[in-house]
C-alpha cells in the first residue's frame, strides 16, 4: 500500500481532524471533554472524522484506521451524525486527538507506538511517545517536593511499613482511572492484607500508596493546563462517606479559583509538559499537594465552562492551530 500524499493546511485554513476515542454514540455529552474539544473544532470550520482504537492498523508501513466523518450538535440524545465507514491513512489528517480513556494497558501502549510512526505533517495531541512514557501516576513522581508521601511498590512488606509510618493511607491501581479501585485504609482497618491480595491476584503491576490527605473533604481540584499554562479549574467534592471525589463516582463539581500554591505547582511542571509535547493536561491537587498529572484523556472542561464561563476548548484550539505548522508531536519525527 502506498502512502497517500495530501496537501497540508495552514493555520488560516480549516484543519482535517481525526478523533481517536471511545464509541461516540455512547458518551454523555454533559461532561465529555472529547465532545467539547471536537465541537469547538467544528465551530471553527474544521472537518471532523472519528474512529475507535480497535480500528487502528499498521498496513505495509502505513498507519491507517477505519472511521467515519461526523457532525456534532450540543443536544443531549441527538449529539452526532455519523457518515459511512471508510479506511484512510492517518497521514491524511492535520491533527489526531488521542482521547480514548484508559485502562493504560498494552492495547493503549500499542496505539501510542502506531501513532508515533506518523509523518511530521500530522500533529498528535498529546505526543504519543510522551503519553506512553508519562502515565499519570508515574509522571507526577518527577516532582517529589510537590507530592504527598508516596510509595509505588508491589512489595507487601514495604507497603506495610509505609502504612505503619503514615497510619491513614490511600491505595490505588497504578494504571486505573476515574476513581476505580481506589481504597482508603484508615488506621486500624483490618482489610489491609485482603486488599493487597486482591490487587496482586488481579494484576502483576505495583500499586500506588499515598498518605491520606484530610483536605480531600474540601475537594480534589482538577486544573487544566494548555501548553504548560493553567487555564481553568473545577473543584470536585466527595460525597459524605466517600474517599473519592471523581465525578464518575458521585463527586460534586464546584466553582473554584486557582490559589497561589496551585499556580506555583503549575509554574514548576509547565516547562516539562511543554518539553514533552503534552499540550492538553489535567492535574489533580488536594490541599497543597499535587497527586496526579493526567495526560491520556483529561476531563473537566465542560464543568469549568458551565461554572466559570472559561472556554478551555477554544484556548486548546488556539494552541493547536498555533503549533501545527512547526510541531514535532511524534517521537519518530524528531
Amino acid at each position: 500500500m502506498t502512502q497517500k500524499t495530501v496537501q497540508r493546511t495552514s493555520t488560516t485554513e480549516s484543519l482535517f481532524i481525526a478523533i481517536q476515542m471511545d464509541p461516540i454514540e455512547q458518551i454523555d455529552i454533559r461532561g465529555d471533554t472529547s465532545f467539547a474539544l471536537s465541537l469547538a473544532a467544528q465551530k471553527r470550520g474544521h472537518s471532523l472524522w472519528y474512529y475507535t482504537p480497535d480500528k487502528l492498523s499498521l498496513n505495509a508501513g502505513v498507519v491507517e484506521a477505519v472511521g467515519q466523518p461526523i457532525t456534532l450538535r450540543d443536544e443531549i440524545g441527538n449529539h452526532v451524525d455519523v457518515g459511512m465507514p471508510e479506511r484512510r491513512p492517518l497521514s491524511d489528517f492535520d491533527v489526531i486527538l488521542m482521547r480514548q480513556d484508559p485502562p493504560f494497558d498494552m492495547a493503549y501502549i500499542t496505539a501510542t507506538h502506531l501513532l508515533e510512526m506518523l509523518p511530521p505533517g500530522t500533529m498528535v495531541v498529546n505526543n504519543p511517545a510522551e503519553v506512553r512514557n508519562a502515565p499519570e501516576k508515574l509522571l507526577v513522581t518527577l516532582f517529589p517536593d510537590l507530592m504527598p508521601p508516596t510509595l509505588i511498590s508491589r512489595d507487601a512488606d514495604a507497603i506495610a511499613a509505609f502504612r505503619e509510618t503514615h497510619r491513614d493511607i490511600i491505595i490505588k491501581p497504578l494504571f486505573g482511572n476515574g476513581g476505580a479501585g481506589v481504597f482508603r485504609l484508615a488506621e486500624g482497618d483490618q482489610n489491609f492484607h485482603s486488599l493487597l491480595e486482591m490487587f496482586f491476584t488481579a494484576s502483576r503491576e505495583p500499586v500506588m500508596v499515598q498518605r491520606y490527605l484530610p483536605d480531600v473533604r474540601h475537594g480534589d481540584k482538577r486544573i487544566i493546563l494548555v501548553d504548560g499554562k493553567a487555564v481553568g479549574a473545577v473543584n470536585r467534592v466527595p460525597p459524605e462517606g466517600e474517599a473519592r471525589s471523581n465525578l464518575h463516582v458521585g463527586g460534586t463539581a464546584a466553582a473554584t479559583e486557582i490559589t497561589a500554591r496551585e499556580a506555583h505547582i503549575c509554574e514548576v511542571i509547565g516547562p516539562e509538559l511543554r518539553r514533552r509535547g503534552l499540550l492538553f493536561v489535567g492535574i489533580d491537587v488536594i490541599g497543597d499537594y499535587l497527586t496526579e498529572i493526567n495526560v491520556t484523556s483529561p476531563t473537566g472542561i465542560r464543568e469549568i465552562a458551565s461554572l466559570s464561563g472559561t472556554d478551555i476548548a477554544s484556548l486548546t484550539w488556539d494552541a493547536i492551530e498555533q503549533a501545527h505548522p512547526s510541531h514535532a508531536s511524534n517521537g519518530i519525527a524528531r
